[in-house]
């Protein structure tokens, strides 16, 4: 018997697993994208001998594998001995680079003996090594046949379903499998995930298929989680918020085009009516910063009265938007505020809400950007 460290539970049987026979020809067919060459293998249920194809390595390696193959030999009764030394077999052939030779042997294994509880891990070996082979689309095609035909198996106490999950997210481009896989990572193991990172990666994927009901959703289900480091979004937090408050809100408060929303502005201000002013700011992620606060600052207006700044006070305006402004966003320079900082810059923005279709394209007054633009 092969020692071994670490003792590996007994698994569950396959459910409804992939004919042997179809992952022998599948890796055949494959083996063209960056697999090697199907080289042989052994033949014959009962291993009488080492097909010398097996044999890799170092005088010292080639020898390690006879052993092990004839070993392997001895033991056609399905159990953990005989996984130890399939296993071993197939770290040999990793650790010596002998990636075609792990994805043929492992294949017969999966073809040849159906009864074999441990086919799961056979085929997370056989999607690593087309990894190391920079073969990622078979590798995507393995580990997705994993999720979908074999019974889970804890080896090492490891889940090789989420290892399977967590490769596929990384592997495929397509948006909707990419939901799908955040959906069953989220439903299967919330105690083993960083649930926040989920939660944010789950909703832009939705986000990315035209799902704006289920990125909804899945951003609501993000704020509880709020500080969590979502990789290459540092404005995680602002944006789901922002996002979540929007779609709960009213929304009363929008302009059909710029100019209409300009034009009130204006008005508002000619007449010296700070209500009136004050009633066509976006009511909920409305802000009020210095050119030099970060944009996560969410500093606002509600903690003042706006007709503190325009009491016996003269607010001008600009007759046309600053050059900056753009389809998407304009800005509005006015002066005349305060001793303090008389020049404000209103900040307008085009609506990108397609939830609602109503809303979506239309403008909102969005915030103040206190002092000269640099």
């Amino acid at each position: 018997m092969l020692p071994r460290k670490n003792p590996v539970p007994g698994p569950r049987g396959p459910q409804n697993p992939l004919p042997g026979v179809l992952i022998l020809l599948l890796t055949a067919a494959l083996s063209s994208c960056g697999g090697g060459e199907w080289v042989g293998g052994l033949l014959g249920g009962t291993e009488p001998s080492v097909d010398p194809y097996y044999l890799a390595g170092t005088k010292e390696n080639r020898e390690y594998l006879r052993e092990l193959h004839l070993l392997l030999a001895e033991k056609p009764e399905a159990g953990e001995d005989r996984f130890a030394i399939v296993r071993e077999i197939a770290n040999t052939y990793a650790r010596l680079g002998e990636f075609p030779l792990l994805v043929n042997f492992l294949s017969r294994r999966v073809s040849d003996y159906e009864d074999d509880p441990y086919h799961a891990y056979y085929l997370l070996m056989i999607a690593y090594a087309h990894i190391r082979m920079d073969a990622y689309p078979v590798a995507a095609l393995y580990f997705d046949i994993i999720i979908k035909n074999y019974p889970d198996l804890r080896i090492m106490d490891q889940s090789i379903h989420l290892a399977c999950l967590k490769q596929l997210i990384n592997l495929v481009e397509n948006n909707e499998q990419r939901v799908r896989y955040y959906q069953e990572l989220i439903s299967r193991f919330s105690d083993q995930i960083d649930l926040g990172e989920a939660y944010f990666m789950l909703a832009q994927a939705c986000e990315k298929t035209g799902d704006w009901n289920g990125a909804i959703q899945a951003y609501t289900q993000y704020l509880p989680y709020q500080g969590t480091i979502i990789p290459n979004f540092p404005r995680a937090d602002n944006y789901a918020k922002q996002l979540v408050d929007f779609n709960n809100s009213p929304k009363d408060w929008t302009f059909e085009n710029i100019n209409s929303l300009v034009s009130a502005i204006k008005s508002a201000i000619d007449t010296g009516s700070s209500s009136r002013l004050w009633s066509y700011r976006a009511k909920v992620n409305f802000f009020a910063r210095s050119w030099e606060q970060e944009e996560t600052d969410d500093s606002g207006m509600a903690e003042f009265n706006l007709s503190d700044f325009m009491r016996n006070s003269r607010i001008r305006y600009a007759e046309t938007l600053d050059p900056g402004s753009n389809a998407n966003e304009s800005y509005l320079r006015t002066w005349g505020w305060s001793q303090y900082i008389s020049t404000w810059y209103l900040y307008f923005r085009k609506i990108n809400f397609p939830l609602d279709p109503e809303i979506h394209g239309r403008w909102e007054w969005a915030g103040v950007y206190y002092g000269e633009k640099f």
